[in-house]
């Protein structure tokens, strides 16, 4: 195990750095016979360009981007001069009419509540005018940033439009796997890369995802997030978007980070020998990160709750039960992330399995809470219903005071407690609804097989698919709990943050340095386990990726990108999956017959039981696409799918036939790497019998638990 640990950074192909290529290997320029697109040839920061060609894409085009950029800088003053406007600007004791307008009852209007200008700004004190100075030096920065983000997303308007030959009213029919193929078309003819004459779609996605692989690293990995217990509450899995921003500050783009370019990590951080060095600047970084975060406290989280309060207010007014809802949490979007896997790949995996999902969760109900529930809403529905029937009968009641206030407290407790009463017609079927769940996000602790039926295995799902009010309470207290976890959490854990940087980072040629993970290699990150082949890879507990990350990985995106060739022996292992999945279903029928345990519940029955539900989820959680820019791949037949030079029938197709497939495409696809997940579920928990593992039984445990170890520690020799 120590020489896991002193594992060294390692170089993969030619060296990338973004200069011109040495005269051995000079690549001749030759300028398109239009001279429209010469001016990207030889990129300097591919990293942004592509992420912006990406952006430019999802985002639908430089009309959209520009107002949405523009409305946010305006929805930032809009915020800030209101507030300080209800703030000192409002005569409430008017509003109010505790107070006589010039002297006389008369009618009230908005203009006499509002005060003079010189009055209002007589009225600002310290705090509002420091408010205005920070608010008004933001606003510049927005105003100047908005102003660049134009200027690069205009050249990128005219890349479109020249070199891929795509008209902003295309892109709502035009697929990002076709925009990628124009890229790498468009890469042969004009050099944007100048170190390498053909572009990989995994070239591609190295760029725009290099950051965001080595967070998926870390997560699966359990760097991060923080997990602690807080009394009555139990484990929490704290991961907000302002911890992940400052995370990704630290880590990635700060003016101390480990990287010195987009697309370099610092020599110092490839020897070993430099680790504590390092380690105590990166812990002395983040002190200060920290201390730059409890001074900025007090501003930040009065913005966050005057956003919320603006965003939520009235959503929650029209429809309380919003916050009762569920959602994905920013966790699970990591957590249950591919390797390199985009945005709009990732979000319509978790959107297919949101109602499976939703179903789970709704299955657990707390019979004490149901009949509180029930009294409450028939208490306050009486109390409403006899207002509102003396509001029909005489509408001056409208008038009486608070008598409004009532009506909108009792709609919104009852619309609250609604939520806690179950469906009368709810089937109780977890295994079943798990089976489902995991046939889309992929990924799910080993040890909730066969438990998803326990409250503990519920309770460790809510770290995944949260109360959307859990969310909102998460954003809100980010600006206070963010500098106490980087002080308590991250900064201890310095020295862990080296090592995995050293450990597990490449060079790859034309690309420049990548998580290690992310190249999707079986023989250095796979486990064995996984690998239902004859040819196993021999990694350990340290430098194999877990529950299956790499190999699920390679699979889903060979998916994506049918026409990407992966190495042989990863290739040789996506093809022995894929047949040995078609060749169990092929014999066995009895597989799509729902099993039970001796409990009557039904299991994670050998060797893909409940595969039936696949089949039912994809007609049920059918997307509706708008348009086809959001599709996860090639759209092509729904029987056939691409690979390499020619097309080869769709998994779905083979076994069940043309009639049983789903119509869409897209979900063909989605359906067949459903499949090929669970079959590797299966060959995992075959794996763990063959070594004579047992099962772990459920108890208290986090969701990373099973399988899992510590990432790194300090052993003796290093230390």
């Amino acid at each position: 195990m120590i020489g896991s640990y002193e594992a060294s950074y390692q170089q993969f192909g030619d060296d990338c750095e973004d200069t011109p290529p040495q005269e051995s290997g000079v690549l001749i320029h030759v300028v398109p016979e239009l001279g429209k697109a010469e001016k990207w040839a030889h990129m300097v920061d591919l990293d942004a360009f592509f992420t912006r060609v990406y952006q430019y894409h999802q985002r639908h085009g430089f009309k959209c981007m520009a107002v949405q950029e523009v409305f946010e800088v305006f929805q930032f003053v809009f915020v800030v001069v209101f507030t300080i406007g209800l703030l000192k600007c409002v005569d409430y004791s008017i509003l109010f009419r505790d107070k006589a307008v010039n002297g006389t009852k008369t009618k009230v209007t908005i203009a006499d509540a509002i005060l003079p200008s010189d009055e209002c700004i007589a009225n600002l004190e310290v705090f509002e005018w420091t408010v205005l100075t920070v608010g008004l030096l933001v606003l510049m920065l927005r105003v100047v940033k908005t102003t660049y983000n134009l200027y690069k997303y205009h050249d990128v308007r005219n890349f479109y439009n020249t070199a891929l030959n795509i008209k902003d009213s295309d892109l709502e029919n035009v697929t990002w796997h076709e925009v990628q193929k124009r890229l790498l078309d468009v890469q042969k003819e004009q050099l944007i890369c100048i170190h390498k004459t053909e572009l990989t779609e995994l070239d591609i996605y190295h760029r725009i995802l290099r950051f965001k692989n080595y967070m998926v690293a870390m997560i699966n990995k359990s760097l991060i997030p923080p997990k602690f217990h807080l009394p009555l509450v139990g484990e929490v899995i704290y991961f907000s978007h302002g911890f992940k921003f400052n995370l990704e500050m630290i880590l990635y783009w700060g003016p101390s980070s480990p990287f010195q370019e987009s697309f370099r990590l610092k020599d110092d951080y490839k020897k070993i020998a430099k680790r504590k060095e390092l380690a105590a600047h990166l812990s002395r970084h983040i002190s200060y990160v920290a201390i730059g975060n409890f001074l900025l406290c007090p501003l930040i989280l009065l913005w966050q709750i005057l956003y919320a309060f603006f965003n939520y207010a009235e959503v929650v007014k029209r429809e309380p039960s919003t916050l009762g809802a569920r959602c994905w949490s920013l966790y699970a979007k990591y957590y249950l992330r591919h390797f390199n896997e985009l945005d709009h790949e990732l979000n319509a995996r978790l959107n297919r399995a949101y109602r499976p999902a939703s179903k789970y969760m709704s299955i657990f109900t707390s019979p004490l809470m149901t009949i509180i529930a029930k009294n409450i809403v028939f208490i306050a529905g009486a109390l409403l219903a006899v207002l509102l029937s003396l509001s029909v009968y005489d509408e001056d009641v409208l008038t009486v005071e608070h008598v409004l206030t009532m009506i909108t407290a009792l709609g919104a407790l009852i619309a609250i407690f609604r939520v806690l009463i179950p469906d009368e017609n709810l089937v109780w079927w977890p295994e079943h609804l798990m089976n489902s769940v995991l046939a889309h996000v992929h990924y799910l602790p080993s040890h909730w097989r066969g438990n998803a039926h326990t409250q503990t295995v519920r309770n460790e799902f809510t770290h995944l698919f949260q109360y959307k009010a859990t969310f909102l309470l998460m954003e809100v207290l980010s600006p206070i709990v963010t500098p106490v976890l980087l002080l308590t959490h991250v900064r201890p854990r310095a020295l862990e943050f080296v090592d995995f940087f050293r450990s597990f980072t490449v060079e790859v040629g034309a690309v420049g340095d990548v998580c290690s993970f992310a190249q999707m290699d079986i023989r250095s990150h796979g486990n064995p386990d996984w690998n239902p082949g004859p040819s196993r890879p021999t990694t350990d507990q340290y430098t194999q990726a877990e529950e299956g990350k790499t190999e699920l990985s390679l699979i889903h995106f060979t998916y994506t990108n049918p026409e990407w060739s992966p190495p042989a022996p990863s290739g040789g292992f996506v093809s022995n999956v894929k047949e040995e999945a078609k060749k169990i279903l092929q014999q066995d029928p009895m597989l799509f017959s729902s099993s039970t345990g001796g409990n009557g519940l039904s299991t994670f029955a050998p060797p893909m039981a409940l595969i039936e539900s696949i089949l039912q989820s994809q007609l049920l959680n059918r997307s509706v696409h708008t348009n086809v820019s959001r599709n996860e791949g090639p759209v092509y037949d729904r029987n056939y799918l691409h690979h390499g030079e020619g097309l080869t029938p769709s998994l779905g197709a083979s076994v069940f036939g043309a009639d049983q497939t789903p119509a869409d495409p897209n979900e063909t696809t989605a359906m067949d790497m459903s499949v090929n997940a669970l079959f590797l579920h299966h060959a995992h928990q075959r794996g763990v019998e063959r070594r004579g593992g047992v099962r772990q039984a459920s108890g208290p445990s986090n969701i990373a638990g099973g399988e899992r170890l510590p990432l790194l520690g300090s052993p003796s020799r290093l230390s």
